[in-house]
């Protein structure tokens, strides 16, 4: 059987997104909800424009082991420690209850136990592709209950590790039958293959920690972007094969890879660079799922799908409720994060498959619980609109908490470039208690500065999904410290254009530079010899015989001047030609120095005719006395 996805097929994917999508969005549904309608409309059960949905859901499955490596890219060890409490709390205790709930209900309903565990812990997880992608299109995700949500996402997803190790147990307790694993672990004992599971994604991170950063720094040091790209989707791709052969999900391996390099310094280049490939694999995912409900098995026993659905949807959302308020969450918060939760998840296709092929679960079992989970999750738009709306009454607005400041990374300025410049600018910030969120193009530059403890980031500011991932949106400021000056005013073109709400302060390479800058929207521009220029020139007087202040003053002089002059000359920069240009400039300095001459004057500022000291005599005579 072709397990590609066939281009006519691709057609229909992509013609139903564009005409579902937009309605569901326009409808306030969201476009998870459009996408699963229009695969229930194209689907074999629908249209029949779709013949194999099980086949595509080979391919887009991508989408979800990308999603996955995308998520662990975001988990810094400084982010799980400060949500630790969630995670390992709310998480931890939601899969365990949950499970043990939907356990209970299943062998109440006269399934085996070991069957009723199977499914109970692979029903306790939710989807985080529609959770996220939900709450994201929502404007939900960066409040306290979105970051609650996400931190029992993230625990259920690590939590997907011990359900695989748990499955050959599982099987081998069953009298009479063997456990048939698939991949590299088959000949394998039970006990062998559940430590299998565990030595695998060790290799995954062993090989992380000592492979991956030297190879991407060798790779950016090539300079070709779109080896960059090829590189991290190499990584992704690989990992899921690796997996894939031992007989694990590919999934998983790419969740943990994204987790071992969540704290390297290309990790914003490789997480927007794969981001186009996640959201095309996930929409067709999400279209796949919406193609395998399968309307005739629900026509044959609705009774018991529907149970299955609301059983489902109660009871994780009544465990969730009642955990988040144990944990001192207000109702309409809690509620938010329940309702969220409540449908079946992505990897519950992929663990019904493992299980099946342990001889956990039959084909029977397995098909009606199929249906279930994928209509829970065509439901989890609806249950979002319905938790909105029910949590707008359950709190008054003075018991409402603020929003958890959990993003330690969120930067009140993004500095580009981290050269010389740049890493003067950032430590003036940072000195003076202000996030830093730091890209640099040169990669052995990257690495230079992260030896010194910096944290800088491999990556193109002029990029707008590497800009947004630095933390754009919102940032305060961006500082423009690149030593080329074409790509200074890329990036001030990209950013003014892109995030019109930040300040933007560029170093100029001379005065050109520097208008063309003002005339793109930057806020400042400083010329990068100007000020030291400035300050040489005044040593050199105060060599010549000014006294200390008389140097000083001198100086901000012609500083004020030159500033003067500096704009006032715009407008004929921007007007006239070259020529033109020059001539007015030789009859305004010729100005400009007169009255520097006049000021200096008046100011009694010349070498001999102020015989005050500067604050260095003073100083040398006080030791002397």
């Amino acid at each position: 059987m072709d397990h590609g996805l066939p281009l006519a097929e691709f057609f229909v994917f992509l013609a139903a997104s564009v005409a579902s999508v937009p309605i569901a969005k326009r409808l306030g549904l969201g476009s998870v909800l459009g996408y699963l309608i229009a695969g229930a409309i194209i689907g074999p059960f629908g249209l029949k424009l779709l013949a194999d949905p099980e086949a595509v859901m080979h391919t887009a499955e991508f989408g979800v082991v990308i999603m996955l490596f995308l998520i662990g890219l975001e988990l810094r060890p400084a982010l799980l420690w400060t949500m630790r409490n969630s995670i390992l709390g709310l998480g931890g205790l939601q899969v365990l209850l949950t499970g043990a709930a939907l356990t209970a209900a299943a062998i109440a309903a006269g399934v085996d136990w070991r069957q009723a565990t199977a499914i109970g812990f692979i029903l306790s997880l939710s989807s985080t592709a529609i959770v996220l992608q939900s709450l994201r299109e929502k404007g939900l995700a960066a409040t306290d209950p979105g970051r609650g949500a996400f931190a029992v996402l993230l625990f259920q997803d690590i939590a997907v590790i011990p359900m695989l190790a748990l499955f050959p147990l599982l099987a081998m307790a069953q009298a009479g039958e063997t456990a048939h694993a698939s991949g590299g672990l088959a000949a394998l004992p039970a006990w062998a293959q559940a430590l299998a599971v565990f030595a695998a994604v060790a290799a995954i991170v062993l090989a992380g920690r000592v492979l991956m950063r030297p190879l991407f720094r060798f790779i950016a040091g090539v300079g070709l972007h779109e080896i960059f790209t090829a590189a991290a989707l190499a990584l992704v791709v690989g990992v899921a094969l690796l997996m894939q052969t031992v007989g694990l999900s590919p999934a998983l391996g790419a969740f943990v890879a994204g987790v071992v390099l969540a704290d390297s310094e290309y990790r914003h280049e490789i997480e927007t660079d794969i981001e186009p490939f996640r959201g095309l694999l996930l929409g067709i995912f999400f279209i796949s799922v919406g193609a395998t409900i399968d309307f005739a098995l629900i026509a044959a026993a609705p009774l018991l799908i529907a149970a299955v659905v609301l059983g489902l949807i109660v009871i994780k959302s009544a465990v969730l409720f009642g955990l988040a308020r144990a944990f001192k969450r207000p109702a309409a918060d809690s509620a938010l994060i329940a309702l969220a939760l409540a449908q079946g998840g992505e990897f519950a296709f992929v663990l019904f498959t493992f299980a099946q092929t342990e001889n956990v679960l039959s084909q029977a079992l397995i098909d009606p619980l199929t249906a279930a989970v994928a209509i829970s999750m065509a439901l989890t738009p609806l249950l979002l609109l319905a938790a909105e709306r029910l949590s707008t009454k359950l709190d008054a607005p003075e018991e409402r908490t603020a929003p958890a400041d959990l993003d330690i990374d969120a930067p009140d300025v993004i500095v580009a470039g981290f050269g010389r410049f740049g890493q003067i600018v950032h430590r003036v910030l940072s000195a003076n208690g202000f996030k830093t969120s730091i890209l640099e193009h040169n990669a052995d530059q990257v690495e230079l500065v992260r030896g010194f403890g910096n944290r800088a980031n491999y990556g193109d500011a002029s990029r707008v999904d590497l800009l947004r991932a630095a933390g754009a949106e919102t940032a305060r400021a961006l500082v423009i410290a690149v030593d080329d000056k074409e790509k200074a005013l890329e990036i001030a073109a990209t950013v003014r254009k892109s995030f019109p709400h930040l300040k933007i302060f560029s170093r100029a390479y001379d005065r050109g530079h520097y208008y063309a800058l003002l005339n793109l929207g930057v806020d400042e521009a400083e010329r990068e010899t100007f000020e030291g220029g400035i300050k040489l020139g005044v040593k050199a007087l105060k060599a010549l015989g000014f006294r200390a202040h008389q140097a000083e003053r001198a100086g901000r002089i012609f500083r004020r001047h030159d500033e003067r002059g500096l704009a006032m000359m715009r407008q004929m920069w921007d007007e006239l030609d070259d020529d033109a240009y020059r001539s007015a400039a030789n009859e305004r300095q010729a100005l400009i120095e007169e009255s520097l001459r006049r000021d200096l004057t008046q100011h009694g500022v010349s070498g001999a005719a102020d015989d005050a000291w500067g604050a260095d005599e003073q100083e040398a005579e006080r030791r002397r006395a």
